[in-house]
């Protein structure tokens, strides 16, 4: 039998991992609970977790704590103290997310649409089928902040260009690199007014 090798596959394999590990979770409600912040409590039976929360990965691998332990070596619930050490009082890891910030500094909130409009958040595209969970293109796939569409750095409807609009026949590669040659353009053409700009003078 011949094995199957993928080529910087990888990285996907983690995604949908992450993804399973998510759809572990209570997801689909008939009704919104009307409670904030919304939990998301594990369907798997017995288990302590009160609710999904996010821990990012460094490339493939997953981060350590400050002691050094990865995220499944502590509890699940409560303060999440470490079942390998007795000195860790709580997960806390010092990776630096691709935003800059720390992991510490980053919250697990699940809100709706309208909740987000409504603060002036961005939000991603709709998804015809509830399955594909978020994923509407390879460039879902990404962090936020390296998204190519809305839903990634730009507010909702700042980008109203009939260019960056899809066209029927194109893929999603084919749109977003034209919307990445786009960018590129722009970024050309806002240093070249920079450097165009005469050198003010002072006088004594």
């Amino acid at each position: 039998m011949e094995k199957l090798q993928f080529q910087g596959g990888d990285r996907a394999v983690d995604e949908y991992a992450e993804y399973r590990r998510y759809k572990q979770h209570k997801t689909d409600f008939k009704e919104l609970p009307k409670e904030r912040p919304v939990l998301l409590p594990c369907k798997v039976s017995k288990c302590p977790c009160k609710s999904f929360h996010y821990i990012p990965l460094n490339g493939s691998r997953p981060i350590r704590c400050r002691c050094k332990h990865f995220a499944d070596e502590h509890s699940l619930a409560g303060t999440y103290h470490c079942t390998k050490c007795t000195k860790c009082s709580g997960f806390h890891s010092s990776f630096t997310c691709g935003c800059g910030q720390p992991a510490y500094a980053h919250d697990t909130i699940v809100e709706t649409k309208e909740e987000r409009l409504a603060q002036g958040k961005p939000v991603g595209h709709d998804v015809p089928y509830a399955s594909m969970g978020g994923l509407t293109g390879f460039s879902s796939l990404a962090e936020g902040y390296m998204r190519l569409d809305a839903s990634g750095t730009e507010p909702p409807g700042i980008d109203k260009q009939v260019s960056s609009m899809r066209l029927s026949e194109e893929d999603d590669m084919a749109y977003f690199e034209r919307r990445y040659q786009e960018r590129l353009r722009k970024e050309k053409e806002h240093k070249r007014q920079k450097n165009s700009k005469p050198p003010t003078t002072q006088r004594p």
